[in-house]
């Protein structure tokens, strides 16, 4: 029997806005992603890397010592972060391509640092900021289009600390819904995503797995560990494993390891035993680790702590003293 024609419109007229919630909640649109892109190319080397000026300014002050030793750190791909005081709405969609141009054009991938929640850093308050949050899904939209429409490939970090500082910070309920709907944005576009996921000494992982799928981390490619952090890969690499245990679907994630060379201490904020890790690379050993990376660019500071600039700055006394003797 043929549903009356008044009755027929409503229907469609319901399934069309439920689609378009569906739609803009970042459901129904691009799946898991399914390839490892830090795989499939070299990571991208930013040319403009805070460590390459360093660089340049050591050898006109004649330290060629330092010189060399920041040429060295530049050398190595990192974390390009993007954040709302430096590239704005109006200007973060052009920065994203053009990172992404110059990348593809090496036939690279960049890795990129999606860092403007609103409160940001609400625990630390040493890179606090960020957006407020009318503004933070326009701000992330940007990004997420300039990607889909890039020549490229690119790979995300999604909002370092964010989760982890959630219920410190007493914002649960906002930061899960935030993250959530920024998750949705890059599904949508299909971009390869992590989403943060604190380390190993912070939040326990069934704690953290429930934020995780709460954020519906199974639409994108998986999660990030150890960012801007120094915790030992071994133990990195278990808290990853029990995260993937307790977190439904097929995860995959990566592990920042630019500073953990001596492992952790008390301290994070610039500690002075902290060390440079093993370089940067892809992982193919048939588990979900996708790669070892350099989230945090070793030589910017945590904050205006331990003698420190702000939270970014390039600190060439810091970089001295996390190489070491294992400048190599």
């Amino acid at each position: 029997m043929r549903a009356p024609r008044p009755l027929l419109l409503v229907v469609v007229l319901l399934a069309v806005v439920v689609a378009a919630t569906l739609a803009l909640a970042g459901f129904g649109g691009a799946g898991p992603q399914e390839s490892n892109e830090l795989a499939e190319r070299g990571q991208y080397v930013d040319p403009g890397a805070k460590a390459a000026a360093a660089a340049a300014q050591a050898r006109a002050d004649g330290d060629d010592a330092r010189a060399d030793l920041f040429e060295e750190l530049a050398a190595v791909p990192s974390g390009i972060w993007l954040t709302p005081e430096q590239h704005p709405v109006e200007t973060v969609g052009e920065r994203v391509t053009a990172l992404v141009t110059s990348a593809d054009e090496r036939d690279e991938v960049p890795l990129l640092v999606v860092y403007g929640v609103p409160e940001r850093d609400c625990a630390g308050l040493l890179s606090a900021g960020g957006l407020p949050p009318e503004d933070y899904p326009t701000w992330v939209g940007r990004i997420a289009t300039a990607l889909e429409q890039a020549s490229g490939p690119a790979v995300v970090v999604l909002e370092p600390d964010a989760l982890a500082t959630a219920e410190e910070c007493g914002r649960r309920t906002e930061r899960v819904e935030q993250i959530e709907a920024a998750v949705g944005l890059l599904a949508r576009a299909g971009v390869t995503t992590y989403v943060d996921a604190g380390h190993s000494d912070w939040v326990g992982a069934r704690a953290m797995a429930r934020m995780l799928e709460d954020v519906g981390v199974e639409r994108v490619r998986g999660f990030a560990t150890n960012v801007s952090n120094f915790q030992l890969d071994e133990d990195e690499r278990a808290y990853a494993e029990a995260l993937d245990d307790l977190v439904t679907g097929d995860q995959h994630w990566i592990i920042d390891r630019g500073r953990n060379g001596n492992g952790a201490s008390e301290d994070w904020c610039n500690p002075e035993g902290a060390r440079l890790g093993e370089r940067p690379g892809f992982v193919d050993d048939g588990t979900g680790l996708d790669a070892f990376v350099w989230v945090k660019p070793p030589g910017e500071s945590d904050g205006s702590c331990a003698g420190g600039p702000p939270a970014g700055e390039f600190w060439p006394d810091g970089a001295w003293r996390l190489a070491g003797d294992r400048i190599d």
